[in-house]
């Protein structure tokens, strides 16, 4: 029978494979999150390859806007394994810089996501205007919620970081970071099918 004991830190317990159960924990929601966007993604490229006229809308989207939305979420992904690195060392100073460096990096993709969608919408192109844009918002909206999720995670930790309260849990950064990774991953997926996949060659 697996037994579960107290890590030396006092902080949390492993199970019996060694994994700390707050990991163990993380990457099971992150499974359960694979499965609502593997769902929405395939639903996406099912319906897209099914219909026409997906191309023309999609090519509304600016896709200079988008890269550069996207060069933000992959460097608030370096930022994240630059607090790591620096709780890991113990670097209290460092850490708490990196974490509020990928607070705002993923404030910024929240505010160029949200000026892109009121141009969007400015210009007619609402969930309404077509199933495109129906999965459009829906998939990026759901990945904008997961984002915030994590600025709000990653704010708390800054700030307990800043009244000295994550000295000797320094692991809670890696468990957020497991998160934001995921975040970017997913991102990662959606920006190539919703704003490149209208051009020659795509689907």
């Amino acid at each position: 029978m697996a037994q579960t004991h107290v890590v030396a830190t006092g902080v949390e317990a492993r199970v019996a494979s060694g994994i700390p159960t707050g990991k163990m924990g993380v990457w099971w929601f992150l499974a359960s999150e694979i499965v609502l966007f593997g769902g929405l993604i395939g639903s996406f490229v099912m319906s897209r390859v099914g219909s026409g006229g997906w191309s023309e809308m999609a090519a509304h989207l600016s896709v200079p806007l988008g890269t550069f939305n996207t060069f933000v979420l992959l460097t608030s992904s370096l930022t994240m394994v630059l607090a790591f690195a620096a709780a890991e060392k113990g670097d209290q100073k460092g850490m708490r810089t990196w974490l509020l460096l990928t607070v705002l990096l993923g404030l910024a993709f929240l505010i160029i996501k949200g000026f892109e969608w009121g141009s969007e919408i400015g210009a007619g192109f609402t969930p309404m205007a077509g199933s495109f844009w129906s999965f459009y918002y829906t998939m990026t909206g759901l990945h904008a919620l997961h984002v915030l999720g994590g600025v709000v995670v990653n704010s708390i930790l800054f700030l307990s970081a800043l009244m000295g309260l994550l000295r000797g849990r320094e692991h809670r950064v890696e468990l957020a970071g497991l998160y934001w990774h995921f975040v970017d991953i997913v991102w990662i997926f959606l920006f190539p099918l919703l704003y490149l996949s209208w051009t020659k060659g795509g689907i």
